[in-house]
């Protein structure tokens, strides 16, 4: 089962490209999303709370594949068992005098 949190996954062993930038709005290294995983954090809204990834202006639109693939790569599963994040479309603040001028 993939969210079985007894299952052992193995030791975090560093990677040669763990310096990899996975999450370029929120500067999450793939190094730092597989060492989560190995903290507890398997599903991909657990890795979400945790690091941000994906919480950035796209809104995981350019990288939740990867954190995806990566997660699934570290836990030895195919990424199809991995549940996605929910997400958000992007937004901009809007100033509260823009939206009273609509309205008069």
């Amino acid at each position: 089962m993939m969210n079985d949190r007894l299952r052992d996954i193995g030791e975090f062993v560093p990677g040669p490209d763990d310096d990899l930038v996975i999450c370029r709005c929120e500067e999450i290294t793939k190094g730092e999303i597989r060492r989560a995983v190995h903290d507890g954090m398997f599903t991909m809204q657990e890795i979400r709370r945790y690091l941000r990834a994906g919480m950035g202006l796209c809104q995981g639109q350019t990288c939740s594949k990867l954190v995806k693939g990566i997660v699934a790569a570290e836990q030895k599963v195919s990424p199809a068992t991995v549940n996605p994040a929910t997400s958000r479309g992007p937004i901009r603040p809007t100033e509260m005098n823009t939206l009273a001028s609509e309205v008069l």
